[in-house]
């Protein structure tokens, strides 16, 4: 078993939704069924516009900005037909986190904001199965509104051995006096801070007894990383953001969650019939209770547990990368803002922060110049998180990392997709701003 050091140990700074679905999303529907039906695709259609989430138990839902659609749920080797419309009154970027490989779908770098009223439609490969997310929060800096994420869900070809399959999309809030919420990049002064689960402020998940659940956690926070607890269950790790991962025991059943981070975790229902399990959050102040896990007192799902979960089936990344050979580039996040800029002054004449030719190994060595640590986000490509000495990596790959200040990590991808991407880098603060730049693989 491989057991790495969770940052829980030393955790950083750290009712139903209610959506509008929107008329211009039903219009877009039947034109992009037909098209979709003619070549064999599943399609879809969501619309950025209005909507409202119940954050106040009692009182009147908190208006935010939503990507209202169905449920974003399909099979690995698809090719979804999206058609998105922009019902807002700002420009707007869908950003499809964990997708790897489609410079087409790429917000900013390989297509432009969608303005107020317009519409396009993408096709988008989905090449991985995993746990995935598409959002609006690219351009959502110091709007109007917050909006919230949607969990993008690709299914594996193969059977996989659990009972359940459930999203734990844990989101935050920061609501005004008045009931009011702000977006990020904002200053929250006055404001009191609320988090959810699935866009409700309490939530049981009812297990039976040997029941196995497979848990797609969500770290849909703006700014907070923080950490998840399961208290007494076996917590096993099985994928972080959205790949596969060598299998191991979160230590004390806790796992620790950037923004925008995914960990796709077993838990097999070992507590007696009628317990009740509390899920904890830390947000680096205080551990608080989001959901419970209970025991129903129903027969048990079958007379003894599971045995031990293999790995999930692979999605076929490469299985060593060449770091003698590498491109090795450094990157400072924190601090002065040198070539970073905010998402809404990004300019595709501006020079890239690297280029590389496909194929290769890039290694980016990244140090955080800032006092509070510094969330970077890779897009087109999952990475390795490098051993201190260079001379290995951890048993998973990510696409988003939390760096704490003053402190480098080196992190390694293989170059396999052409085209432009962007990467980007926010401190964990709400008032802090988004700030992005691109690089350039090259065929």
């Amino acid at each position: 078993m491989v057991r790495i050091e969770p940052m829980a140990d030393r955790i950083l700074r750290l009712d139903r939704r209610a959506l509008l679905a929107g008329l211009g999303a039903t219009a877009l529907a039947p034109a992009m069924s037909s098209i979709a039906a003619a070549q064999g695709r599943p399609s879809l259609a969501l619309r950025a516009g209005a909507g409202a989430i119940a954050l106040r138990p009692g009182g009147p839902d908190t208006p935010i900005w939503t990507l209202a659609g169905p449920d974003l749920r399909f099979k690995r080797g698809e090719t979804v037909e999206i058609a998105l419309g922009n019902g807002l009154p700002i420009p707007a970027a869908a950003s499809w986190r964990g997708i790897d490989g489609v410079p087409s779908a790429e917000p900013l770098a390989g297509r432009a904001a969608l303005a107020p009223g317009a519409s396009e439609t993408i096709a988008i490969p989905l090449r991985h199965a995993g746990t995935f997310l598409c959002d609006l929060r690219l351009l959502g800096d110091g709007q109007a509104r917050p909006s919230p994420v949607r969990a993008l869900i690709v299914g594996e070809s193969e059977p996989v051995a659990v009972d359940r399959d459930e999203v734990f999309l844990i989101e935050d809030w920061r609501l005004r006096p008045d009931g009011t919420a702000i977006a990020p990049g904002t200053d929250p002064r006055d404001t009191t801070p609320q988090f959810t689960i699935n866009g409700l402020t309490t939530l049981d998940i009812p297990a039976r007894v040997n029941e196995r659940l497979r848990f797609r956690f969500i770290n849909g926070s703006q700014r907070n990383v923080i950490a998840v607890k399961i208290e007494g269950h076996e917590v096993r790790l099985m994928a972080f953001d959205g790949q596969p991962a060598e299998p191991f025991l979160a230590r004390g059943g806790g796992f620790v969650l950037a923004p925008g981070s995914r960990v796709d975790a077993f838990v097999d229902a070992s507590a007696p019939s009628g317990s009740i399990s509390s899920i904890l959050l830390h947000d680096g102040r205080e551990a608080r209770p989001i959901a419970r896990l209970v025991t129903s007192r129903e027969p048990a799902i079958r007379s003894a547990p599971l045995p031990i979960a293999a790995a999930l089936p692979p999605n076929d990344l490469p299985a060593q990368l060449d770091l003698k050979n590498a491109l090795r580039i450094d990157l400072t996040l924190g601090g002065p803002q040198g070539d970073w800029v905010t998402p809404a002054k990004f300019a595709a004449t501006a020079a890239p922060a690297f280029r590389a030719k496909t194929g290769r190994t890039v290694v980016l060595a990244l140090t955080n110049r800032g006092d509070i640590p510094e969330v970077f986000h890779l897009h087109g490509h999952h990475f390795r998180l490098l051993d201190r000495l260079d001379d290995g990596w951890k048993p998973f790959w990510l696409d988003t990392l939390a760096i704490d200040p003053g402190q480098t990590q080196r992190i390694a991808f293989a170059a396999d997709f052409a085209g432009r991407w962007l990467i980007e880098t926010v401190a964990t603060d709400w008032a802090a701003a988004r700030l992005v730049r691109w690089y350039a693989i090259e065929s």
